[in-house]
């Protein structure tokens, strides 16, 4: 129990790191489109009913989409698939790996297949973001906001392993 509570709360970390990446690779021209109002109301939409948009650009915007965005992006995007890690071990009967920061990063690049096949397609973005806003790379910048994801995941289960 105790990894999976230190992963969920990796997992929050990580988004923060993401979203420090995300910030640092914009600056250099490197982004996805993506941002907390956008993600809001894909998640505000999602619970009326509506999973996929033409453009989720042109979807009606809603009251606090930015506040229901970082409530998505923490508790869901960081914390809930920061639970996929353990989970994968616990339920494969595999120890966890001696190198947590390594595996932390392995399994962050390994999240990028979720905006890249799930979010931004339901965007109506397409598959890696590639019919998604000009001048947007998502190809490149899942993954390199999603290492550091990985690497607040890693760090969490390495303190605790240390301090358990």
């Amino acid at each position: 129990m105790e990894s999976f509570v230190s992963a969920f709360v990796g997992g929050m970390a990580g988004a923060l790191l993401m979203d420090a990446t995300e910030a640092f690779a914009a600056r250099l021209g490197v982004t996805s489109g993506v941002n907390v109002a956008l993600l809001g109301r894909w998640f505000l939409s999602l619970l009326g009913g509506r999973f996929t948009h033409k453009d989720v650009r042109e979807c009606r915007p809603f009251k606090r989409e930015a506040w229901a965005g970082w409530a998505f992006h923490l508790l869901v995007g960081g914390g809930g698939v920061a639970l996929l890690y353990p989970l994968f071990f616990h339920g494969a009967g595999l120890p966890h790996p001696d190198n947590d920061l390594l595996g932390g990063m392995i399994f962050g690049l390994a999240t990028s297949l979720l905006p890249w096949f799930v979010l931004l397609p339901s965007f109506g973005w397409g598959a890696f973001g590639l019919r998604g806003p000009a001048g947007t790379n998502a190809l490149l910048a899942s993954p390199l906001s999603h290492i550091p994801y990985g690497l607040g995941v890693g760090v969490a289960l390495a303190f605790a392993r240390h301090i358990g």
